[in-house]
């Protein structure tokens, strides 16, 4: 089968494509024929940094966490599933199990769910990884139970136009949460209102200004960062008495002081855990067949960025969505 293997960390031009045997499915596992794969942060750091992260894979690897396909054989105590079947997923790419990258896919049954009816293989593929990681974080800040307490709760999403958030934006509004979100620019602004949230421009407006505008001062119920770093004081900063912080970008040292007088509760995700760790993975396919359901009611549409690439252009990918310039996801399609 064709493959992009990285022959070299830290640079996009370490890519080449090879013919590597095709995989053969064992117990639990199905081989699926990859159409779609997208590119996430998580893959850039791991192609940038190499062995810096303790979840990089050792070299020669096929990257490519994100994937939609059809499966070509299913193995042993595989009973949900049948060749033929359209699935999709986030199940390699790290460690010791080979990515999306490539012709063909091993896959454990555990971490993928059929696809959305309604979405392209593109779309679908662009879907797992940043599904998870929303779908996820406003499920630990118990937002459907927190809604119900209070209508008119209103949620703040930094980064409404990147591929983690414009997903939790959509999640957060189809749980009927008022939903914000930040973003730096006029496009941003723009896919922001279009997705259902009222946009913040960070640059042009502080913190205080849109607390006070948006929430009288008391602050937002929930924020979800998803940008991370020293954003995370914003996060702080945005947050009303006793509420919920997500964050998915939480390597960062800093003063906890604004956290503990509020009151704060703080939800680190890492979606990776099922996969590096062998743990509860069947609960990404359980996530994944909600967010399938959700789609399908119309609740949320992956939003894919106006730059193309095939599987050969992977290099031109990882750099598209490093520059900042890419709104929604950075899709390869393999076909």
């Amino acid at each position: 089968m064709k493959a992009m293997i990285l022959k070299a960390f830290g640079t996009t031009d370490g890519f080449d494509m090879v013919e590597l045997a095709k995989p053969t499915a064992g117990a639990g596992q199905v081989v699926v024929n990859v159409m779609a794969s997208s590119v996430n942060t998580v893959d850039t750091m791991i192609r940038a940094m190499g062995d810096e992260l303790p979840l990089s894979p050792a070299l020669p690897a096929v990257l490519g966490m994100d994937f939609a396909g059809v499966i070509t054989e299913v193995g042993p105590d595989v009973n949900n599933y049948k060749v033929g079947d359209e699935v999709y997923g986030c199940a390699g790419g790290l460690a010791d199990l080979q990515g999306s990258l490539a012709e063909y896919m091993l896959v454990d049954a555990n971490l993928m769910a059929l696809k959305p009816k309604n979405l392209t293989m593109a779309q679908a593929a662009a879907l797992p990884l940043v599904g998870i990681t929303a779908y996820e974080g406003l499920m630990r800040a118990n937002i459907q139970q927190l809604i119900a307490q209070d209508s008119e709760a209103k949620v703040l999403v930094h980064g409404g136009s990147g591929g983690v958030g414009h997903v939790a934006l959509q999640l957060a509004k189809y749980f009927g949460a008022d939903v914000y979100a930040t973003g730096g620019g006029e496009p941003q602004m723009a896919l922001i209102e279009q997705l259902g949230a009222t946009p913040i421009n960070y640059k042009t407006t502080t913190v205080e200004d849109y607390v006070e505008q948006y929430t009288v001062g008391a602050g937002f119920e929930v924020v979800f960062d998803s940008v991370g770093g020293m954003n995370m004081q914003a996060s702080f900063d945005a947050a009303a008495l006793n509420g919920q912080v997500i964050s998915t970008v939480s390597m960062v040292e800093m003063d906890l002081s604004t956290a503990h007088f509020k009151g704060l509760s703080l939800y680190v995700v890492f979606m990776l855990i099922p996969m590096l760790h062998n743990t509860k993975r069947q609960e990404h396919g359980e996530i994944l067949t909600k967010l399938a359901d959700i789609v399908e009611a119309g609740g949320l549409t992956p939003v894919l960025d106006s730059e193309h690439f095939s599987l050969s252009q992977i290099g031109q990918a990882h750099e598209r969505l490093t520059s900042g310039l890419a709104m929604g996801k950075v899709v390869v399609e393999h076909v």
